[in-house]
């Protein structure tokens, strides 16, 4: 339906036969395109032109001999940013070559398939807006400093150019009624462009957040569509479900890469009619709350598992907004300590403690498996045990080697494997010395050849790292 859309402009209709244009103006206004302008001459057009800046010109090429395709020509030369879809009566073939070459985003032949018409007319508007909103933003966005950027995003610390582009096509995409698919590892803040999204929708009532990680296909249904009184045991009254209190606001459905296969039928329901009925009755009701779904989990890797719907993953993936992991930004590491500390202070009601270059280094080693959320919870721990006026490094590095044992222990990919597991691997051991080297050799990389911050990274004294080094160079 082309009345999700709201055009800046007039369409613009040039047709000799009024019978046509009253056609077009009937079957635009039903599909909520009412801001008009109908000519009936190349002359009309022109005068129009000249006074009226449109959205789109629809034009019968087939008007007044040779004029219709210069009048083409010429208004494709002075209106380059108008797109043109072109009808005609004329089957011919040099015809539609000369109008594609002249650059027309669309040749329909008369008689017209209404529906095609009225679909490639959406597709129109529909990129026509995008390259606007995408021209505005990007001047916003990338153009301009990091405290200029929309209200919606400001939960989210970041001066990364990449996220700035998320920012932007979130923003050209937040009014549109299509489901929105969020993936990223877990901690990366996916949530918070839900919720950017709903605010820059515009849409009424609080975001609605449900989480169907572990849920089976009752507990699912009940919990997204609700239940009526009776449904089940102990269903002693109704209950509403996630969709029905997200109606005329914006649903985010979490972890959509564990749902099982029959409620991805449920789903894919819902996200095509807009229609989902509660459990115990046949009563359909329907839904006008935007979707928006987040997933830590390779969809694609599901589907060639036949684990997840091909035909719900082309659903849902239109609009997809990849969020990337910390260790890909790892500029916004000060942007992100500084808010925590003074986030955390502040609710402890104590001083902001400075912390040292040596804390970025230490950091900019780390591949931060849990994302934003393990740094938070990382100074959480720090700033409590900091008795001083510098944040100590101890906390940190405790942290990081209980994360990666945790992450690893899981049975998760994580960036460093398990010591025992990596010995157990090798063919060959290597020498103490060999080994020893390494460990320098690596601490020194991730630390950018400080030496005391590789120091503590391997348990030793800067002193006992130092004679190491002298020896190695020695020999």
């Amino acid at each position: 339906m082309i009345s999700e859309l709201a055009t800046e402009f007039p369409v613009m209709l040039v047709d000799a036969e009024t019978a046509v244009l009253n056609f077009y103006e009937q079957q635009l206004n039903a599909a909520g395109i009412r801001s008009l302008i109908k000519c009936s001459t190349l002359a009309e057009a022109r005068a129009a032109l000249k006074t009226h800046p449109i959205e789109l010109l629809v034009l019968e090429v087939a008007m007044e001999g040779a004029g219709g395709i210069e009048f083409l020509r010429q208004t494709l030369k002075e209106y380059a940013e108008v797109p043109i879809i072109v009808v005609s009566s004329r089957q011919d073939i040099e015809l539609v070559i000369d109008c594609i070459r002249l650059g027309v985003v669309d040749y329909l032949p008369k008689p017209l398939n209404t529906e095609n018409w009225l679909r490639r007319i959406r597709d129109t508007l529909v990129l026509r807006d995008l390259r606007r909103k995408n021209s505005l933003l990007r001047q916003q966005l990338l153009q301009g400093s990091v405290n200029e950027r929309p209200k919606a995003f400001a939960p989210i610390v970041t001066r990364d150019p990449r996220m700035f582009e998320l920012f932007e096509y979130c923003m050209a995409i937040a009014s549109y009624n299509q489901p929105v698919l969020i993936t990223g590892e877990t901690g990366t803040g996916k949530e918070l462009f839900a919720r950017a999204l709903h605010e820059l929708s515009g849409r009424s009532g609080e975001l609605v957040a449900i989480n169907i990680a572990g849920m089976d296909d009752n507990l699912m249904s009940d919990n997204l569509f609700g239940h009526v009184k009776g449904a089940y045991t102990g269903a002693l009254s109704s209950r509403p479900g996630a969709v029905e209190k997200a109606q005329g606001s914006t649903l985010l459905i979490d972890e959509i890469g564990d749902m099982s296969l029959p409620s991805q039928v449920k789903l894919l329901r819902l996200l095509q009619q807009h229609e989902y009925s509660p459990l115990g009755t046949d009563e359909v009701k329907i839904s006008s709350a935007r979707i928006v779904l987040s997933t830590l989990r390779n969809l694609s890797e599901l589907q060639r598992d036949e684990r997840f719907r091909r035909d719900l993953y082309y659903r849902i993936a239109a609009h997809t907004i990849h969020v990337p992991p910390l260790r890909e930004r790892l500029d916004d590491l000060p942007l992100l300590l500084d808010c925590f500390i003074r986030r955390i202070c502040s609710e402890l009601g104590r001083k902001c403690p400075a912390y040292t270059d040596e804390l970025l280094l230490l950091l900019r080693g780390y591949s931060f498996p849990g994302n934003v959320r393990e740094l938070e919870g990382m100074v959480i721990d720090a700033v409590s045990r900091c008795a001083g006026r510098t944040l100590p490094l101890q906390p940190f590095l405790e942290q990081m080697k209980r994360n990666t044992a945790s992450e690893n222990a899981g049975g998760l990919v994580g960036p460093v494997a398990e010591v025992e597991d990596f010995l157990q691997a090798l063919p060959a051991l290597p020498t103490i010395k060999e080994m020893t080297q390494k460990l320098v050799a690596e601490s020194l990389r991730r630390s950018s050849n400080n030496q005391s911050l590789a120091a503590k990274q391997l348990g030793i004294t800067p002193q006992a790292l130092s004679s190491r080094l002298r020896k190695n160079g020695e020999k």
